[in-house]
Formats: structure tokens, C-alpha cells, sequence
């Protein structure tokens, strides 16, 4: 078989109709070898060197290969750990551009590049070939970019996100055919479809769905990697989830949601791999240019920048590894159709040699990206690192987890004092932290729960975390959860309790959806999914993570519809720019406040505990919405006198929602000076035109 220059152009392998070209990127090696397999993968057939190198690229061209082909790659340098130098080429390399792999990742120190000892150095290279236990990389087939139907495309403000994973959504759906529960297929299947559209959602959030590994501890105690944050491949889907049609599964289910007004957001892990830190697998960037692709500690370069937690960081202001970023992400989007990426850590992305940059590559490469700056970016503004927490500095068009809403809104329900004044601002779209030039109300992603910490079910039935079932003695997991569990841990059937949970549950998906920003629900929240008190189901691949359909609460799921319904039929409760009580035109402020008595509110009160938030439309600007609307917060544990506002010149108030009667229909004020508002509640009153 030979091997001709090729082209340094494409990084991976690329089909042409007479052969496949391959290049890699590697500054420090001193050669590299292209491995081909048989068709089981389980023999090596040829090795063939790169011939040509321009610049950091090697590369090579081999006539007559067809995809579908199974290949690795071999690396040749230096083996000095203290230099930042871990080649091996007895270690097969996964393509980092590879489309697809077969076979899976063994955990068995043949993966190892280094030679484990009693005392641990890694100073030795292993001299274990690792071919036998590691997938290869797959030739693919000629690519075609995204012909399905297009993205919907949804303003922010019309946006509601729904964070799922793919098997935890559909494993147990007793609708979805069973041949496609856990799959990629099943999440266009007409079971989920229906529910997302009646409930209301306009976006899927997928956690992790690139190749990743199981690590090796996980697998020593009988559990498995669930939520994915353990990335490998970049450009090719996990297999654990693929159905009958594999990854085309995946294309069917987004073309299938976008027909139906979905818009499919990835969670994307770019700030580290599955290769650990200096005790870890060499899987494939390690073995190909270990300084290169990770930052390394400045004063020895044996141990890695661990910004991350996870072992290592990617070192994403080196262009190569900028270039393969960018080139993933236009991957999912222009070849297999999604609309845009929740970035785990972000902060890792944006920090340059100086710290976190606003203005630093990656920000400025996605803003000149006629691709990417076109699609939805959430960031998760934090990671471990030095100045790592960064919520609010984020680019102008970007959306971020905000975390401080997550908490105060927590904290409010549960009764903590001096809460309520953070709650209002909540109300209004952080803009202590989000109104800064440029921004809108809708970067702020308003959610209280995700997948990392307790459902919302769990947040009124726990105290304290019960993750016994990870194996880590119940010390894995946040410990802060601004939790209560009502008067008993766990399950009851005590009436009482069962009803305080009920309502609180309410009122904290209440302020979510009647927040100014973007609203963010966590999948199952809507039917009372719990997860038995665990609140780092990271490792649970079970019935402890997996949505229970069949013991969905529909009197919530009602309540959450009816709720989603509201907030899209309400223009002011999704305005865009942020409310300052700026007056208006008519000679109104856009937003005013006042005590539930009508009063001043007196906003140092340690014990105050509700208000009244008055919305119109805003003061300036394209965008007006119309009418107006009243959120009432009582969190006082008794009903309280409620004197409403005057609605304007020709309006009357129309209560749509009070958490503590769910199930009434609206109803016109007869007497604005005589109203009730509910002990623990909060209502939701707009103004209708009066009937003469």
C-alpha cells in the first residue's frame, strides 16, 4: 500500500472518491506513523509514515482507501515528563478529528503511557502496545452538510430551554417505542415531541453526547460515566446511544424537533479530556503533543494546570488547539444541524496567559465566525481556576447559568431572611450583575435546579444530600443546597407536608417562568422526577436518574403548562431590555414596586417578605411589549390584605395565577382595595380592557 504528500489543509481523515488523506497536528514529534486495521479492527495491517509536514502538520494521502477503514496513529519524540514531552509509540493514538470510532476504551494500565511502579514516577515509557484494547478511528464517507429542516431559529425572548439526557429522557417513556428508548432516535420520536410541545419548550438542551470514557474508578466500584463530562472524541457521537439507525439516529431526531419549532443546544465539554491528569491514560492528545494540547504547570512541566478539577485543562490559546474547538463546533452545527452550545467551565475557554479576556481568541475567533456567531452560546461561567468565577462578564450576545438567581430564589422559598431583596432582582433579570452595555435581560439564565444538584422535588423533600449509592461515603456533591425538606427527610405521607412541598415547588418554577431573562427547566421537574436525595448523579446510569413517567405528578404538569403558556402570551414578562422605572411616554415608569399594602416598600427591612412588582412596557427602544402585568410575592406563612395599583386609563386587573389555588380559573377584580394575597404564594394579575 502507498502513501503519497497529500494535503495539509483538512485536519482528519477526508474521502475523495480515489483515496483518504490524512493530517494530524504535531509540533514536537519527530514522525508519525498512520496505523490501518482490518475491518474487526483486531490486526494491525500496515504502517505507513507520514511523509510531509508543513508546518505542524503531518500528512498523507492513500490512494484506493475507502471509508469505513480503521486506523490509529503512532507518535514518535521525546519521552521526557519533566520537559512536558509524553510520546510513546507503542500507544495508539485516536484521531482527535476522527468521525466515528470501533471497538471501546479498556481502563487496564495498557493504556498507560508510562511504566507504573510502587513508587509512582512515570519516568519509564510503557512498553505495552495498547492496539488491542482501544477503539480505532473510522474512515467516514464523503460529507454533506445539513439538508434536514432548518433550525427555528427562536429569538431569546421567546426562548425556554429544556435540559435533558438523551437516555434519562426516554429510557423509561412507555410511549417510546421500546426498540428506540435511551436513543438518539427517541428524541424525535412522537412521544417526546408532544410533550415538549405541550409543555412549551422551544429548546433541548442535550448534556454530553461526544465520544467519552468511563473512568476507571467508576468502573472498579460497578458504576459508569452517565452524564458524559469525560470527552474524548470532539466530532464523533457516543455509541452507548445509538438506535437502530446509529448516527444518523441523531440527524432524524434534530430534523424531527425542528420541524416542530425546536431548536437542539449541546452541552459541550472543551476545557479538558478523558486522558486525566499526569497518573492518566495516554488515549490520544497526550501521546500527540502533550505540550501542545494541555497547559502545563509553568514551574514543572510533568504536572498539569488543573483549572478544571478533572486533571487537566486544554490549552485553548494555542491556535492548533483553538483551530480543532472551532472546527468541532461547526461540525455540529453545519453537518449534523444543532443551533447552538452550552460551553461547560467556560471561564477555562476565555482565560488567556494574563487571566479571563472578554477580548481573548476564542471570544474573538466565535465573533468573527460567519457559522457560530449565528448560533445560541450559553456559558457556564466558572471553573476552578484563578479569577475563575465570571458570571456577567460574559460577550453581549452570550447567555449564562446564572447561579445567583438559582441560589436567592432558593433561599427565598425556604424562608432564609433578608432574601427577599435579592428575589426582587431577580424579578427583573439580575441587572446588578447583566446590565452592562450591549446586554440584554435574556443573558441571564434563569433556573433553580440542573443536573448538577438535587431536582426540584428534591429541593422540598431533603435537608442533607444521600449520594451513598456513588460510593464516595456520601462526601461527592455540593453540600450548600439551600434545601428543606418540609418537616421530614424523604418520602411521607403526611397531607400537610405533601402540600407545603407541592406549593413551594410552585412558587419556584413561578419565579423562573415570571422572571425577565431566559427560563431554564430541568427535564422531569415539570412531572416531580426525584432522585432519592442524590445530587451528583454522575455516575448513576439507572432508575435513580432516569425519568419515571409512569409516577408523573399531572397535576404539576398542568401547573408548568399553564405557567410556560402565561410567560408566551405575556410580552412583559420576556422584555428584552432592562427595567429601571424609566417613565414612559404615557407618563408611567416600565416597572414600579410597593408593599402588599399599597405602601413604600422599605427595602432595608431584614424581615421584609413580599411585594409588588408593576410591569409595562418599556420606557424606550424598538421593542414595546403590550399591556401590563402585577407579580405578588407573599412569602409570609399567612395570607396578608392586598391593595393593587391602579392597571391604567380603560384596564381592570384579571388574576391568571396564584400558586395556592393552581387549579382556579382566571378571574376579574370587582374591588382593587380588597384583595387577598395567599400565605406563601405568589399571583400573577394583568390588565384587560375593561368592559363599558
Amino acid at each position: 500500500m502507498s502513501i503519497n504528500a497529500g494535503d495539509h489543509a483538512t485536519l482528519g481523515a477526508v474521502y475523495n472518491g480515489q483515496g483518504v488523506n490524512f493530517a494530524v497536528f504535531s509540533e514536537n514529534a519527530t514522525k508519525i506513523e498512520l496505523c490501518l486495521f482490518s475491518a474487526d479492527g483486531q490486526r494491525e495491517v500496515t504502517r505507513l509514515v507520514l511523509p510531509e509536514q508543513t508546518g505542524p502538520i503531518w500528512h498523507g494521502f492513500v490512494p484506493g482507501l475507502k471509508p469505513g477503514t480503521l486506523y490509529g496513529y503512532r507518535a514518535y519524540g521525546p519521552y521526557e515528563p519533566d520537559r512536558g514531552h509524553r510520546f510513546n509509540p507503542r500507544k495508539l493514538l485516536a484521531d482527535p478529528y476522527a468521525r466515528a470510532f470501533r471497538g471501546y476504551w479498556s481502563s487496564g494500565k495498557e493504556m498507560l503511557g508510562y511504566e507504573p511502579s510502587g513508587h509512582y514516577t512515570n519516568t519509564q515509557p510503557s512498553q505495552i502496545d495498547s492496539a488491542p484494547f482501544v477503539p480505532k478511528s473510522v474512515v467516514p464517507d464523503i460529507e454533506r452538510l445539513w439538508s434536514g429542516a432548518p433550525g427555528p431559529r427562536r429569538e431569546w425572548n421567546e426562548t425556554v430551554i429544556y435540559e435533558a439526557h438523551v437516555k434519562g429522557l426516554t429510557q423509561l417513556h412507555p410511549d417510546v417505542p421500546a426498540e428506540l428508548r435511551g436513543t438518539y432516535e427517541a428524541l424525535g420520536s412522537d412521544a417526546v415531541i408532544s410533550h415538549l410541545k405541550g409543555l412549551g419548550v422551544t429548546a433541548l438542551e442535550l448534556l454530553p453526547v461526544h465520544t467519552f470514557l468511563n473512568d476507571g474508578f467508576l468502573v472498579d466500584r460497578g458504576l459508569t460515566n452517565y452524564w458524559g463530562y469525560n470527552t474524548l472524541g470532539f466530532f464523533a457521537l457516543e455509541p452507548r446511544y445509538f438506535g437502530p439507525n446509529g448516527a444518523d439516529g441523531f440527524r432524524q431526531a434534530v430534523d424531527r424537533l425542528h420541524a416542530e419549532g425546536i431548536e437542539v443546544i449541546l452541552d459541550v465539554v472543551y476545557n479538558h479530556t478523558a486522558e486525566g491528569d499526569h497518573r492518566g491514560p495516554t488515549l490520544s492528545f497526550r501521546g500527540l503533543d502533550n505540550k501542545a494540547y494541555y497547559n502545563l504547570q509553568a514551574s514543572h512541566a510533568r504536572y498539569y494546570v488543573n483549572d478544571t478539577g478533572c486533571g487537566n485543562t486544554l490549552a485553548i490559546n494555542h491556535p492548533f488547539v483553538l483551530r480543532l474547538v472551532l472546527d468541532s463546533l461547526r461540525y455540529w452545527v453545519t453537518v449534523m444541524g444543532v443551533d447552538g452550545f452550552r460551553f461547560d467551565l467556560a471561564t477555562v475557554l476565555g482565560r488567556e496567559h494574563h487571566g479571563f479576556d472578554l477580548h481573548g481568541g476564542f471570544f474573538d475567533a466565535i465573533r468573527q465566525d460567519p457559522v457560530l456567531s449565528r448560533c445560541k452560546l450559553i456559558a457556564e461561567p466558572w471553573d476552578i481556576g484563578p479569577g475563575g468565577y465570571q458570571l456577567g462578564s460574559y460577550p453581549a450576545d452570550w447567555g449564562e447559568w446564572n447561579d445567583k438567581f438559582r441560589d436567592s430564589t432558593r433561599r427565598f422559598w425556604r424562608g432564609d431572611a433578608h432574601s427577599a431583596q435579592e428575589l426582587a432582582g431577580n424579578f427583573l433579570g439580575t441587572a446588578s450583575v447583566f446590565d452592562r452595555p450591549g446586554r440584554r435581560t435574556t443573558s441571564s439564565i434563569n433556573f433553580v435546579a440542573a443536573h448538577d444538584g438535587f431536582t426540584l422535588a428534591d429541593l422540598t423533600r431533603y435537608r442533607e444530600k444521600h449520594n451513598e449509592a456513588n460510593g464516595e461515603s456520601n462526601k461527592d456533591g455540593h453540600g450548600n443546597n439551600l434545601s428543606d425538606n418540609c418537616g421530614v427527610e424523604g418520602d411521607t405521607d403526611n397531607p400537610d407536608i405533601l402540600e407545603r412541598r407541592a406549593l413551594r415547588v410552585r412558587n419556584l418554577l413561578a419565579t423562573v417562568f415570571l422572571s425577565q431573562g431566559t427560563p431554564m427547566l430541568l427535564a422531569g421537574d415539570e412531572i416531580g422526577r426525584t432522585q432519592r436525595g442524590n445530587n451528583n448523579t454522575y455516575c448513576q446510569d439507572n432508575e435513580i436518574s432516569w425519568i419515571n413517567w409512569a409516577s408523573a405528578d399531572n397535576d404539576l404538569l398542568a401547573f408548568a403548562q399553564n405557567l410556560i403558556a402565561l410567560r408566551s402570551n405575556t410580552p412583559v414578562l420576556r422584555q428584552s431590555r432592562f427595567l429601571h422605572g424609566r417613565i414612559r411616554n404615557d407618563g408611567n415608569p416600565d416597572v414600579s414596586w410597593s408593599g402588599l399594602d399599597g405602601g413604600t416598600l422599605n427595602w432595608r427591612d431584614p424581615s421584609l417578605d413580599g411585594f409588588c412588582l408593576h410591569l409595562r412596557g418599556e420606557a424606550e427602544g424598538s421593542f414595546s411589549p403590550e399591556g401590563t402585568a402585577l407579580i405578588v410575592v407573599n412569602g409570609n406563612e399567612q395570607p396578608k390584605k392586598l391593595f393593587l395599583p391602579d392597571p391604567g386609563p380603560g384596564l381592570v386587573w384579571q388574576r391568571v395565577l396564584d400558586t395556592a389555588e393552581p387549579d382556579t380559573e382566571p378571574v376579574d377584580v370587582v374591588d382593587r382595595k380588597r384583595q387577598c394575597a395567599s400565605a406563601h404564594s405568589v399571583s400573577l394579575f394583568v390588565g384587560k380592557a375593561a368592559v363599558s
